[in-house]
């Protein structure tokens, strides 16, 4: 029996922020931090904060059915 060779491959688009070298790319992502001033960031201010922000998004991402962590066993 007379294996097929897979379709050829169409060439990779030269669109896109994927498409870019990785300085460009660094370059580009790097402005977006700068955008806003250092007292602005609510996450540098209150860490509190960043990491309620953390946990609701992670709760949301798994659908809340993701087990917690297990608290110290009740005597």
């Amino acid at each position: 029996m007379a294996e097929s060779s897979p379709p050829p491959r169409k060439p990779a688009s030269r669109r896109g922020f994927a498409s870019m070298d990785q300085d460009k790319q660094r370059e580009i992502a790097s402005k977006g931090g700068r955008s806003v001033p250092a007292e602005k960031r609510s996450f540098a201010q209150d860490r509190q904060l960043a990491v309620n922000a953390g946990r609701k998004g992670g709760e949301q991402s798994h659908g809340g059915k993701r087990k917690k962590a297990k608290s110290e066993p009740k005597a």
